[in-house]
């Protein structure tokens, strides 16, 4: 019996889980929709149905752009929190709703196509992959994962399943990086050596403890299902909807939240691929004169992050990528007037070339030639297709690439494209976590960060800090029991 809003019974646990679906995986077959039968089922040619995970806030943004495609049909609405599903629900009646996505897939599995997921990070590996295992198309929002291994694992099941994916940082399909890229290729700005990167994110509170209050569990609200493969924790006021992004057992700060966005556009134009070092340091809390905090369960209120990567095809030496947030930004180029926008004024993008520089806002959109002159001087001719609709037409093209079937539509963010970008952004944090981390001076006397004074040297195919031990810790974390592990 399906569930209803009032309805919620208790799932599978996530071993019994992974046992049916990778059985069920390996036993699938592509069923046409009007012999499944039932009112509005037309042949998966015709419309993707699919079932969306996490429905308020992003997914019901997400779940509408789907719809609007006109080839998209909502199935199926799974949220832990009955409050943030209302608008979704009530804009989409005939969904059948759940509240355990794993319940949603043992009971529905054949009655779907396809699956989104737009839960906070710490659970959006754990879905996508049972929803891989049963050969469902998945589009994941960014960061694809919350950590390194994840991202590893999801990139390898797409292809081992054979599924479309897309992950959403919409700035892909965009016309602006495409833009960025012509006039790269064309040799405008000459060989690029430096990108910066820039946000004013965070625009929650970090570098904070813990609350120690300890309220009730609101009861539209299935606290057990929210944590999914995080550590035990009582619930606290203020973490829902969006706070839980500065607080690294659920989130992964500003960079998760917009390294995706604006560290595709030099993915794109270089071909970058996995980095090789990173470095950080962080803005330190005092909480006195003289003392210094360390709250290990919080991002830290503003970081710099520099990545270096390997000379690809498209680079003549390494490229160095800053990332900067909490409202910290590079130097201004002089090219740029004192008084003309960098970036979008909150966030940017500036490549560094040879023969110039050429800067993007947020997504890579509003692409610009440095000085701003040049915009009007340079005519590059236009070699690369445009997805229709620009950036909103990410999830049309997700949609027709599901029912084109796999390999047989070009996306713009695909995992095998997103993983290695999504690894980037989230090999940084690496170095933004272990920069605050205190260590006892030998005299006793204070403490020493030497976390913000190491280069970490990265071995991207074993996916290990080399030099660095302890920030290997959170390329891999262990889930909560009854979460167990990814595996393949």
């Amino acid at each position: 019996m399906k569930m209803n809003n009032q309805e919620k019974k208790e799932g599978p646990s996530r071993r019994d889980f992974l046992k049916m679906a990778t059985v069920s995986a390996m036993g699938f077959s592509i069923v046409p929709r009007h012999v499944l039968g039932g009112m509005g089922f037309l042949a998966p040619s015709d419309r993707l149905v699919i079932a969306s995970i996490g429905v308020g806030g992003k997914g019901n943004s997400d779940i509408n752009y789907f719809y609007k495609s006109g080839k998209a049909e909502i199935g199926f609405l799974c949220d832990v929190d009955d409050r943030m599903s209302v608008k979704s629900r009530k804009k989409f009646p005939k969904a059948i709703y759940y509240t355990d996505w794993r319940e949603l897939f043992h009971k529905e599995s054949k009655s779907f196509d396809a699956v989104s997921v737009s839960t906070p990070d710490h659970n959006h590996a754990i879905i996508a992959l049972g929803a891989m295992q049963l050969k469902k198309h998945v589009y994941v929002q960014k960061p694809m994962t919350h950590d390194i291994y994840e991202a590893r694992v999801l990139t390898k099941a797409a292809e081992q399943y054979g599924v479309v994916t897309q992950m959403g940082n919409q700035g892909s399909s965009g016309d602006g990086v495409r833009i960025l890229r012509e006039w790269y290729d064309a040799g405008i700005i000459g060989n690029v050596h430096t990108v910066y990167l820039w946000t004013n994110r965070p625009v929650w509170p970090q570098g904070i403890p813990w609350p120690a209050a300890k309220p009730h569990v609101p009861k539209e609200l299935n606290w057990d299902l929210w944590l999914g493969t995080s550590p035990q924790k009582d619930y606290v006021d203020k973490l829902i909807p969006g706070s839980w992004r500065g607080w690294w057992d659920f989130g992964t700060g500003a960079l998760g939240d917009l390294g995706c966005h604006l560290m595709e556009a030099p993915f794109s134009v270089l071909n970058l691929t996995y980095a090789k070092d990173v470095q950080a340091s962080v803005s330190a809390v005092y909480t006195d004169f003289g003392e210094r905090a360390y709250y290990p369960d919080s991002c830290p209120p503003a970081s710099h992050a520099t990545l270096t990567f390997p000379k690809t095809n498209k680079t003549t030496e390494d490229v160095t990528i800053h990332w900067m947030d909490g409202g910290i930004k590079p130097q201004r180029p002089e090219d740029l007037g004192p008084d003309e926008l960098f970036g979008d004024g909150n966030s940017g993008i500036l490549f560094v070339g040879t023969k110039g520089k050429m800067m993007a806002s947020e997504y890579g959109a509003n692409p610009r030639l440095l000085p701003l002159s040049r915009n009007q001087e340079v005519q590059v001719s236009e070699t690369l297709p445009r997805v229709p609709g620009s950036a909103e037409g990410h999830y049309a093209q997700w949609v027709e690439g599901a029912i084109a079937g796999y390999g047989n539509k070009v996306l713009s963010s695909p995992f095998s494209l997103a993983g290695p970008l999504t690894e980037a952004v989230l090999m940084a944090n690496l170095a933004i976590r272990i920069a605050d981390v205190p260590k006892p001076k030998t005299n006793g006397k204070g403490f020493d960060y030497p976390g913000s004074n190491t280069k970490l040297l990265w071995d991207h195919q074993n996916m290990q800090v080399t030099n660095f031990d302890a920030a290997n810790e959170f390329v891999k974390r262990e889930y909560r029991k009854g979460w167990e592990s990814l595996s393949l």
